[in-house]
């Protein structure tokens, strides 16, 4: 093992694997071995029955489809503003010294503190949780699209001006070009962090969901419930990861390291 000597695929994989193991391993020794009581930490297994139950009796599969569809519409719309903004304010000095002062600012408002206001303007219903998802997600993106577009080599700028390309041609041809594997790889962290802020809007004034799922358990004490719920919300994560970034290499297979 050397300072960042890749490993192969399978090796990738088992060594991933392997922490889930380990990490399985020592929730069960803490949990059936009687050093956290279960009602303060479900063991595996009565995880694992109390997920079944959900998914069987008590319909989760409707509140995990409606968790996911809030993140994607939240999300997308965040990247329907952010995106040709963020490409202004990066190739555009005046643009990026007119919005950066309040993009900076409102990017470290937690989008949790909008809710009681959101509440007030949307009610609670799904344009609520929608925003919740959008305030989290829109300022990081417009400020890091920004960052990406902005920091490309300025001899790559100059030489397109050299041989005659236009403006226009040189944030079409030269600055996307050459961002684009960041930004997507920006969008791909960010829809991470947009998981937060759903499950936040859906444990105030939600009746769907899984936010709204753990709190109902937590009322209850059902302590597997609560960790099924956050272990779906994982894998649902893990897996939007993975094909995020199977799409980024197969979209730009020249950044791929």
């Amino acid at each position: 093992m050397k300072p960042l000597q890749p490993v192969s695929a399978p090796s990738r994989i088992g060594l991933g694997l392997a922490f889930f193991a380990l990490f399985v391993a020592l929730w069960s020794v803490a949990t059936f071995g009687g050093y956290v009581q279960r009602l303060f930490l479900a063991d595996p297994l009565t995880m694992v029955g109390e997920g079944y139950k959900l998914l069987v009796e008590y319909g989760f599969a409707f509140d995990i489809g409606m968790t996911i569809w809030r993140v994607i519409g939240g999300f997308v719309l965040a990247v329907i503003v952010a995106l040709p903004l963020g490409i202004m304010m990066g190739a555009y000095k005046p643009i990026e010294a007119f919005f950066e002062p309040f993009v900076s600012f409102a990017r470290y408002l937690p989008a949790s503190a909008f809710i009681p206001l959101l509440i007030l303007w949307a009610g609670i219903g799904e344009t609520q949780k929608l925003l919740v998802i959008f305030i989290g997600s829109v300022f990081q993106l417009i400020l890091m699209i920004a960052v990406a577009v902005g920091s490309i080599r300025r001899d790559l700028v100059d030489a397109a001006y050299t041989l005659g390309a236009g403006d226009r041609s040189v944030v079409l041809r030269v600055l996307l070009p050459n961002a684009a594997p960041e930004i997507a790889e920006i969008l791909r962290m960010v829809l991470g962090w947009a998981w937060t802020y759903v499950i936040v809007a859906e444990l105030i004034g939600s009746s769907s969901g899984i936010g709204h799922m753990i709190t109902d358990s937590q009322a209850l004490l059902n302590t597997g419930q609560i960790i099924f719920g956050i272990i779906v919300i994982g894998l649902i994560g893990l897996i939007s990861d993975f094909l995020f970034k199977a799409v980024n290499q197969r979209l730009f297979p020249w950044a791929a390291k």
